[in-house]
């Protein structure tokens, strides 16, 4: 079972939501029971949800994060979610200190990264990481490639080689946190695209691109899924059936 955490989106009538292609993965690669966390501070008991919890997913969002979390003050990191700040920070930090593995991508990998002591870029204005406007058709965000090279041994690729991913995003890890291992970088200016921990007996791995978007079809996104349900079962004590994409 794993907890997936919601955003706060803010209308006239202001509601709990995750995008479905992020749920869809856990269920047909991971092989997991989602249950989705609200991002509301006073209605998430992180320590009792750490102990029901087998793993963690922390999405990606159309909201940054609050540069206060990370010892800066800018104006200009457009959209903030602080209710979404409070709860990841908190209830990850929980999960992790009980040996539960956490997730990330994108907004999530921002989020680990903060948690272990590291900071984030103000605004990523690079055409290589920022993708389209929000008026794009939707579908079209993720057309924007860049290429990234795996560092050779980590968990997402036991070689170095280089791929091409998706990406959507404004804000980027500027120093990385204390204990966390680079797994990839861009190739045009280095930045860190994923990472992994192991600091209490159970895996942290996340990453800045969208694997959720191609999972079906894509080695490297399935793969990404297929590590959530490994460490899923080791914790459920269940063998993980699903297998790598054929």
């Amino acid at each position: 079972m794993i907890g997936v955490l919601c955003c706060n989106e803010f209308s006239q009538r202001p509601i709990q939501a995750v995008a479905t292609r992020f749920v869809a993965p856990l269920a047909n690669i991971s092989g997991a029971t989602v249950v989705l966390i609200p991002a509301v501070s006073n209605a998430c008991d992180a320590l009792a949800l750490a102990d029901r919890l087998d793993g963690l997913l922390l999405t990606g969002s159309r909201s940054n994060v609050e540069p206060i979390r990370y010892g800066q003050i800018s104006p200009h990191v457009g959209p903030v979610d602080d209710e979404r700040d409070e709860v990841a920070l908190r209830l990850a930090a929980h999960m992790i200190e009980a040996g539960r593995p956490v997730f990330g991508i994108c907004r999530g990998l921002q989020e680990i990264n903060v948690l272990f002591g590291g900071t984030l870029t103000g605004t990523i204005d690079s055409g290589h990481h920022c993708g389209l406007d929000d008026g794009t058709h939707y579908a079209r965000h993720f057309d924007h490639c860049h290429d990234m090279d795996f560092i050779e041994g980590g968990l997402l690729s036991q070689t170095a080689m280089r791929v091409s991913v998706n990406s959507v995003h404004r804000q980027g890890i500027d120093r990385l946190g204390d204990g966390l291992s680079i797994e990839a970088t861009a190739a045009s200016d280095g930045l860190v695209e994923a990472f992994s921990a192991r600091p209490c007996g159970a895996t942290v791995l996340a990453v800045q691109w969208h694997p959720e978007w191609d999972a079906a079809d894509n080695q490297i996104s399935h793969r990404f899924f297929d590590l959530i349900g490994a460490e899923l079962a080791v914790r459920a004590g269940r063998p993980y059936l699903n297998g790598g994409l054929q």
